[in-house]
């Protein structure tokens, strides 16, 4: 399934596992799309993030957000309406469960093992909110093989990596691997996305917080916290990655402008000072980068 609208375009490539099994290959770069998805089946859905971030109406106007590393289990129960991609990209794989018909059919392929959809789910989703859980390393190895499948074995290897989750989440002990994610309400979450435009309309200035607070009449606390949770890192860290990002877009595409003249626009007063933040943000000095399209 391909969704296209003005601010860019996202793919979704499913698969059949088992009867009732799906997996889909999730990749968006877009800043938002509308899910129009709604069912009256009884789903089981685990959603892994590779890359990016994506922000999802909880219920009751509050939004939950998935990070790099995040596994979430959930139901689907609420998953219509707006999805927005806070990084202007996300890319990861879900992995679908109807359960009336994948409850029957999944113990004929896990001889010798014992798994109970329905205590799966019960386990992760008594509560109406989705279930995350932060970066592990055992899911991490789990799914990052997932990205990287020779075309001729696919079914049979997804098959595979289907069963293996299944018994890693029945064998998770819960306490030690949750995290509890605060939920921010959406004229907080509106407050930060119009900080953000405001700091990336004109990169040569920039704010303290207590000015960020004052204008836009939020309190200090729920400023920094709530800006980390749609962004994933702190204001200060986010501007510096924003404005070492455009620089190297200026760097690439327009060969003639010099170094000194894109630190102003990003805004650097000292070329040395830029030179030495892109170099840490980007892993090249800004030449280096410029000569790596030549």
């Amino acid at each position: 399934m391909r969704l296209s609208d003005s601010s860019g375009d996202g793919t979704m490539t499913l698969y059949q596992v088992f009867p009732g099994v799906f997996l889909m290959y999730n990749d968006f770069h877009m800043k938002q799309c509308v899910s129009g998805f709604q069912t009256d089946l009884e789903l089981l859905c685990i959603d892994h993030c590779r890359e990016g971030r994506i922000e999802q109406e909880a219920g009751k106007g509050a939004y939950s957000y998935l990070a790099a590393g995040d596994l979430r289990v959930d139901r689907r129960i609420n998953h219509s309406g707006q999805v927005t991609f806070p990084l202007c990209h996300y890319h990861g794989i879900s992995i679908g469960f109807h359960m009336k018909v994948a409850a029957k059919e999944i113990p004929a392929y896990m001889k010798g093992f014992s798994i109970d959809l329905y205590e799966l789910q019960k386990k992760y989703c008594s509560d109406p909110i989705p279930f995350v859980i932060p970066g592990e390393p055992a899911i991490e190895h789990i799914f990052s093989e997932l990205y990287t499948v020779p075309l001729k074995i696919k079914k049979e290897y997804f098959r595979i990596k289907v069963l293996e989750l299944l018994l890693y989440l029945d064998a998770l002990e819960l306490s030690g691997h949750t995290e509890e994610r605060p939920y921010f309400f959406k004229g907080q979450v509106e407050k930060i996305k119009a900080i953000q435009a405001f700091l990336t309309e004109d990169l040569t200035k920039t704010y303290t917080l207590e000015e960020l607070s004052e204008r836009f009449d939020i309190a200090l606390t729920p400023l920094k916290n709530c800006f980390k949770a749609v962004y994933g890192t702190p204001i200060f860290t986010y501007m510096r990655t924003y404005r070492m990002n455009y620089a190297a877009a200026l760097l690439k595409s327009d060969k003639n402008m010099k170094v000194a003249e894109i630190a102003g626009i990003v805004g650097y007063d000292s070329p040395s000072k830029f030179a030495s933040a892109f170099h840490q943000v980007m892993g090249k000095t800004p030449l280096e980068y410029r000569k790596s399209f030549v």
